[in-house]
């Protein structure tokens, strides 16, 4: 699959596509992998964009604070919830 998306965004959804079903990490956690610590808000941004959810797991992606922030694909957060129950992840 060819990406379209900026350098960012594209780092960051090639991450995502390596967290596990039934698992969960934060934005925070997620800018961290990255190399770029302080990005927690723009990998916010870059799953609020990525245009090829579910295949690329932005949902798979939470808050610090244990919400599960939002969810740009048609159906939004009640789809994320819906995703992340089927794949196991307690909720």
């Amino acid at each position: 699959m060819s990406l379209k998306g900026t350098k960012f965004q594209i780092k960051v959804w090639k991450y995502l596509k390596t967290i596990p079903k039934g698992k969960v990490k934060t934005y925070k956690q997620v800018a961290i992998a990255i190399n770029k610590p302080k990005s927690a808000r723009a990998v916010a941004n870059a799953c609020g964009k990525n245009p090829y959810a579910p295949i690329i797991p932005c949902h798979r992606v939470i808050r610090s604070d244990g919400g599960l922030g939002g969810y740009s694909a048609p159906g939004g957060v009640k789809i994320k919830k819906k995703l992340l129950k089927k794949e196991g992840f307690p909720l």
